[in-house]
């Protein structure tokens, strides 16, 4: 009799369980097959350099002519960053932008005593971080980066580039000034100049964007209550205005700004009239803070990146009239 029952139980139980299973292969079915479009979209794998002992990740488009030299652009994380996460195209989307223009992109990472070599800084003068307090070469390593990627790929000289992110943007600041016989030209954003001296071996082009309610870096000089929780990690930020009007000193540009830009959220202005054809150029957002600007996402708690302009459609745009 208790074998009945059990029999009958079971058979009862059964048509839901089939159902269940079914469901469980359709869910399967449907992840598998949105992974596989977004693998269709998704950037070739990265490739990993150790120059001087530090990891380099690089990304080439699978696109790309071998027989033909390609643009570089060094994309340097922000203070506590590392490389992984500037390479994240959820972050960023420095990768798709290398495979829709057609240039090489590395992401170095900055100096960490940490294992994993996370909570990286760069030391870009005033700022920061153990990079700073340390003395890391980052103008030297930078140069080891650009010399290490060209070992292994085509790269066209004339169109190495740098831009960054906060600490990562001070550090193209400091490239600039540092290393302008190797970058043809450097967009920061959010990180004002934090160089001590500056002076550039030729005239370079320079693209600074930020935004007005920055709360780290904060627009009109200082650090805001957003930045390192320990202060003597950082300095009192050089103002957005500042830093455009000592490149437009260094590049010796004559002409007044001109706005190429003026959309609603944003806008843009440009100095010419710049020694060897060079441009300053200043880009300006009213929102997004301490982000990049068209950025998919943001750290947890801050607010959206804005989306009144694309911060790497503006800096590739950019980079391409300087190496006119």
């Amino acid at each position: 009799m208790r074998a009945w029952l059990v029999a009958a139980a079971l058979a009862a139980l059964l048509p839901a369980a089939q159902a269940q299973e079914t469901l469980r292969e359709r869910l399967k079915a449907r992840i598998e097959q949105r992974r596989a479009e977004r693998g269709s979209e998704a950037p070739a794998a990265l490739q990993e350099l150790q120059v001087q002992g530090r990891k380099v990740l690089v990304h080439v488009p699978p696109t790309l002519d071998p027989a033909r030299a390609a643009p570089l652009v060094l994309a340097l994380h922000g203070g506590g960053g590392h490389a992984e996460h500037m390479a994240d195209d959820s972050h960023y989307g420095l990768q798709k932008k290398a495979d829709e223009a057609g240039f090489i992109v590395a992401f170095p990472n900055g100096y960490s005593k940490l294992p994993g070599s996370k909570f990286a800084t760069w030391n870009a003068g005033g700022c920061c971080g153990d990079a700073r307090d340390r003395g890391s070469d980052d103008v030297a390593f930078a140069r080891a980066v650009v010399a290490a990627v060209q070992a292994r790929w085509r790269v066209d000289a004339g169109r190495v580039f740098a831009t960054g992110m906060s600490n990562g943007g001070m550090l193209a600041h400091r490239l600039a000034c540092e290393a302008a016989d190797v970058f043809r030209a450097v967009a920061s954003v959010a990180g004002t100049d934090a160089t001590e001296r500056c002076a550039p071996s030729r005239p370079i082009s320079v693209l600074h964007i930020h935004a007005r309610d920055d709360d780290h870096v904060l627009f009109e000089g200082g650090a805001g209550a957003g930045a390192f929780r320990d202060t003597s990690k950082v300095m009192a930020f050089v103002s957005v205005p500042e830093t455009v009007a000592r490149w437009v000193a260094r590049d010796r540009c004559t002409a007044p700004a001109q706005r190429t830009l003026d959309v609603p959220g944003a806008f843009c202005e440009a100095h010419a009239g710049c020694a060897d054809g060079r441009e300053v150029q200043l880009c300006v957002t009213e929102t997004g803070g301490h982000s990049w600007p068209g950025a998919p996402t943001v750290r947890r708690g801050k607010p959206g990146a804005s989306t009144a302009l694309n911060a790497n459609d503006v800096i590739w745009r950019f980079f391409e009239r300087a190496s006119e």
